[in-house]
């Protein structure tokens, strides 16, 4: 019986193969993870930002423990369960915090634009440290979508100026967004299944949100049904799947080219924003989404090098 590769499978198929798998995957994660600002939206007025991130890593706990043990869970080598344990805590706790915080105060367009610097942190960062170099790609195609990402921030901010308070929690969780990134790749180089990693790290995320208890009883019993709903989906797409998705890319190309690729997120976010709440871009957003898009493509490219 021929193996498949599935997400965490140390086993890579050929490359034919694998390619159309990967970008399935990276897909997969973009689509989802822009859903999840709709869904924090609908939320958010009725769950603080500790309560909905506990929440959504409740429930997304629960469908990573399906996956992993439907999956086979491998346990990582001892000398890496604190390094899980802080990857777990900073990417799916303090991030969750810090977004959930910075939305309450920024608009969408102001806290994508922060968040956004994460990727071109990753760039330069796993170039420095994790010898992935600095591909023409990468340097040309990530500007060009931050440039986008720019473009979208500016013609859906607010006419009320920045809260710098917000403006320093969108910076935290884009410092927690790369450095994070870079700690999950590290992890992977070194042996560790990518569905078990994502499952341990989720728990470490949801235990350290358990403080947050109270005031998510409190937000439940007074919530509307939807907004509920709505956490809960975040839970199971955005981050039970999308970060199994996105494990499975990141594990099969480097951590520059992932992160880079999360630039349609924002792309994305507008043109379901349209369609689910009505909110029309403007003819620069559509610009800066087409940018994201162009940008993205770029850093997806394989240049030959000029033989001597």
């Amino acid at each position: 019986m021929p193996k498949t590769d599935l997400p965490g499978d140390t086993t890579l198929a050929t490359p034919r193969r694998q390619g159309p798998l990967v970008l399935a995957a990276a897909l997969v994660t973009v689509v989802l993870w822009a859903s999840a600002f709709i869904g924090i939206r609908g939320a958010g007025p009725h769950f603080d930002p500790g309560a909905l991130a506990l929440l959504r890593m409740a429930v997304g706990s629960l469908v990573l423990a399906v996956i992993a043990v439907r999956h086979g869970i491998r346990l990582p080598a001892r000398r890496n369960w604190w390094l899980i344990a802080v990857w777990g805590v900073g990417w799916f706790c303090v991030y969750n915090l810090a977004l959930n915080a910075a939305e309450r105060t920024l608009d969408a367009g102001t806290a994508a634009m922060v968040v956004n610097l994460a990727p071109l942190m990753v760039v330069v960062f796993s170039g420095l440290f994790l010898r992935e170099g600095f591909p023409k790609p990468l340097l040309i195609g990530a500007p060009v979508a931050f440039l986008g990402v720019v473009l979208i921030g500016m013609n859906s901010s607010t006419s009320a100026g920045p809260d710098l308070t917000g403006l320093l929690l969108a910076l935290l969780a884009a410092v927690m967004y790369a450095g994070c990134t870079l700690l999950q790749k590290r992890l992977l180089n070194a042996g560790s299944d990518a569905t078990t990693l994502t499952f341990l790290g989720a728990v470490a995320g949801t235990l350290a949100l358990l403080p947050w208890t109270g005031s998510l009883i409190d937000a439940v019993q007074t919530a509307p049904l939807d907004s509920t709903l709505w956490v809960v989906y975040l839970g199971v797409f955005p981050t039970a799947i999308a970060f199994t998705t996105w494990a499975y890319v990141l594990q099969r190309s480097t951590a520059g080219q992932t992160s880079a690729t999360t630039y349609v997120v924002p792309a994305i976010a507008i043109l379901l924003s349209w369609a689910i709440l009505g909110e029309v871009p403007t003819p620069l957003m559509f610009l800066g989404g087409a940018l994201c898009l162009l940008g993205v493509l770029v850093t997806r490219m394989r240049w030959r090098r000029p033989r001597s």
